[in-house]
């Protein structure tokens, strides 16, 4: 039904006949001629038609957006003066000589030449889709996923499914369960991530296993986040941290080269405890050059407890956010930025104006001032690097509070002031704590079936919170793209890292008997990567909505606007899988975004 795609037809084509399949983008009737603008998935191209064709003449005035149709005619320069260089086929006009209607549309209820609300073009997904910018990053996702199979085929790694109904995991997020019709009162769990099987395949001795798979995890969703996302899935044996990251780094490299035209050269490597000093953030955004300062040191001492109350804290922090050009913000922009910290916990935003630096104190203006002075002014300035017109920010509080704070004040500052650079920053960041504390109990900083870096059972248990884990993240562009470790391939450890996570003996073999089994059976050495293929190609396609490059995506309520789901179930369903419920209240939320 198509010799050629219509975003395709170009001026190596002059004076052929072609024919196209695909809709009316937009219809213009000009008098003596019909002009259309034909779109399929590769993009536009413009048809007229003239009387002289009769048959297609009149049947091209029943056109309107979004029929479904099929034309043939003969491809033709246009006019040097009526070249269109914003289209790919500009040059080119095709001259229909036959027109057929293959299907008529609707009233459209979405408009393609207006921006439509996100909860129209969810419910509508089927229209939205035809629109060329979607077309582009669904392209550009199948391009993507080709090249990484190509990519993983050429390293030797197998592609190996795992399986979707398992049992749940600890993986930081809440499961979706499935109920058992067999086993009433039972249920499998839809897998976080496939963890354990891949582990279990190195312990079978496939040592080189890759899967693009869906995950599913019930957890809170935002703008790069969804229930259903996809993982492009590695896992190795007899490889070290170093070497997966350098095999993973060349992908990116690859897929960034191959997509996007853009070297991003060899990524740097930055410890998770420079990155949360100099940036806030596990995942900093080194196109923002803004960096913390640590300044505890220079007000210890000082009769302003703000400061030196956190100062003297071993578990506090005070550190000065130089921002440039800084000066200029009004004091309604700075309390502002003081509402904005408080949703990070923090109870408020000192600030400094730096006029002069030359003259110390007195070239500073600052509600704090008053408990300053010269030379913790002057060191001040000389540490942050500040000049005349900045402004510095500080956080004091827990180490804790002044990263979140400080590091989500950082990017917003960045972006209010254009001070993010138009470049691509990738990086790793390695050597997470092994562990964090919260009311007195232990947690895994990643998962635990992580490894410790160069540590024994003994010296784990003695220090857990000193442990670093071989663990790495990749960052671009202040987006965790990708994360992975070093697993644990020995029983003994495994066994300890869960009772200091407070699991007991009864229950590691309840929940996780089959891998510590499993361990015990000349376990290789292993370690993987996991990327979010959905973040890979919003950074890839220039969105920041992960709903762009998915199909059919849910909304931040985790719901399907186009199919009404999740629904109620039916009642003998229910019944047959020994499940009763209570008639649930009319949902208020299906529409939210």
């Amino acid at each position: 039904m198509r010799t050629h795609y219509c975003g395709q037809v170009n001026a190596a084509l002059v004076g052929q006949s072609v024919t196209l399949s695909g809709w009316v983008h937009r219809r213009r009737d000009l008098g003596g001629l019909i002009f259309i603008d034909m779109r399929d998935r590769e993009g536009l191209v413009q048809v007229f038609f003239d009387p002289d064709k009769a048959g297609a003449y009149e049947k091209a005035s029943e056109l309107r957006a979004e029929f479904c149709i099929q034309i043939k005619g003969v491809v033709r320069a246009r006019p040097e003066s009526q070249v269109n260089r914003d289209m790919a086929t500009g040059e080119v006009e095709i001259f229909a000589h036959e027109l057929t209607i293959i299907n008529k549309a609707a009233p459209l209820p979405l408009d393609f030449n207006q921006n439509n609300s996100e909860e129209q073009r969810l419910k509508y997904r089927y229209l939205d889709l035809r629109r060329p910018e979607q077309a582009r990053f669904l392209k550009t996702r199948a391009r993507v996923t080709s090249r990484v199979r190509r990519f993983m085929d050429e390293q030797g790694f197998l592609d190996i499914e795992t399986p979707m109904l398992t049992k749940a995991t600890p993986e930081g997020a809440r499961d979706y369960l499935v109920p058992s019709r067999v086993h009433k009162g039972y249920f499998y769990a839809l897998p976080q991530s496939p963890q354990l099987f891949k582990q279990l395949l190195m312990m079978s001795g496939f040592d080189r296993y890759y899967q693009i798979v869906k995950c599913f995890r019930d957890e809170d969703l935002r703008a790069d986040r969804q229930p259903e996302f996809t993982q492009i899935d590695v896992e190795t044996s007899f490889m070290t941290a170093d070497e997966v990251r350098a095999v993973m780094e060349q992908l990116v490299r690859e897929l960034w080269q191959d997509l996007a035209g853009v070297d991003l050269g060899a990524f740097p490597v930055m410890t998770h405890a420079e990155a949360m000093r100099r940036y806030g953030s596990d995942k900093p955004d080194l196109r923002i050059a803004l960096e913390l300062t640590d300044i505890a040191d220079l007000v210890k001492e000082v009769d302003f407890q703000v400061f030196a109350g956190p100062a003297n804290d071993p578990r506090g922090r005070v550190a000065a956010l130089r921002v440039p050009g800084g000066a200029a913000l009004s004091r309604k922009q700075i309390d502002e930025y003081g509402k904005f910290v408080t949703i990070y916990g923090a109870k408020g935003l000192a600030w400094l104006k730096v006029n002069e630096v030359a003259k110390g104190l007195e070239g500073i203006q600052s509600p704090v001032a008053k408990f300053l002075n010269e030379s913790i002014v002057a060191e001040l300035l000389a540490r942050t690097g500040a000049q005349d017109g900045d402004a510095i920010f500080f956080g004091a509080d827990s180490a804790k509070v002044v990263a979140d704070a400080m590091g989500a004040l950082r990017l917003k500052v960045g972006k209010d002031l254009g001070l993010v650079e138009e470049s691509w920053k990738p990086l790793w960041v390695v050597d997470f704590p092994m562990f964090e504390e919260e009311d007195g109990r232990l947690y895994a900083m990643h998962h635990p079936f992580t490894a410790a870096k160069e540590v024994s059972v003994a010296e784990l248990e003695a220090s857990p919170l000193e442990a670093v884990a071989n663990a790495y993240d990749m960052v671009i562009n202040g987006y965790e793209v990708g994360g992975g470790s070093v697993r644990i391939h020995h029983n003994e450890m495994q066994q300890t890292v869960f009772r200091l996570l407070g699991i007991n003996a009864e229950e590691q073999q309840e929940k996780f008997g089959f891998l510590l089994d499993a361990l015990k059976y000349g376990t290789p050495p292993h370690a993987g990567l996991a990327f979010g293929l959905d973040r890979l190609v919003m950074l890839l396609t220039g969105t920041d909505n992960i709903r762009d490059v998915i199909a059919f995506p849910k909304t931040t309520t985790a719901s399907c606007l186009l199919t009404d789901a999740p629904s109620l179930a039916n009642p003998d369903a229910l019944a047959e899988l020994a499940i009763r419920t209570e008639l649930p209240a009319a949902r208020t939320d299906k529409t939210e975004q």
